[in-house]
């Protein structure tokens, strides 16, 4: 599976972004990952399409929710009430496999993974 992300940017402390990753095929879970300066790369969210169960990390559970376009095999990532720590690369990830949920937070479970786009949070 290719994965193209984009829509990264730089915004204020407050202000909204949304994310978009277009994949080349149908998938069994796609998510967002992110790795800040100096830190592990970091589950924030994903949503295992067949029965559309979605988690999301404590840090960003009431601000992000992911959204699809079926028709276009395309995620999005709505993120409102943005903080200067979520100021990270973002990266999608999508596996064809069906994950387990308490699996679905482990970025070893992805076997394809977008190019990462930078959203920079300022205060």
């Amino acid at each position: 599976v290719q994965l193209q992300a984009s829509g990264g940017g730089l915004v204020q402390a407050g202000g909204a972004l949304r994310l978009s990753c277009a994949a080349s095929t149908r998938t069994g879970v796609m998510g967002w990952f992110r790795q800040a300066p100096g830190k592990d790369r970091e589950f924030v969210a994903a949503r295992r399409w067949r029965d559309g169960n979605t988690q999301y990390t404590n840090s960003v559970k009431g601000r992000f929710t992911i959204n699809r376009d079926n028709a276009k095999n395309t995620m999005y990532l709505e993120m409102n009430n943005l903080k200067p720590e979520d100021t990270a690369v973002y990266y999608c990830a999508a596996t064809t496999r069906g994950l387990i949920v308490s699996s679905i937070g482990n970025k070893l479970e992805y076997e394809s993974w977008g190019q990462g786009t930078l959203v920079t949070v300022s205060s």
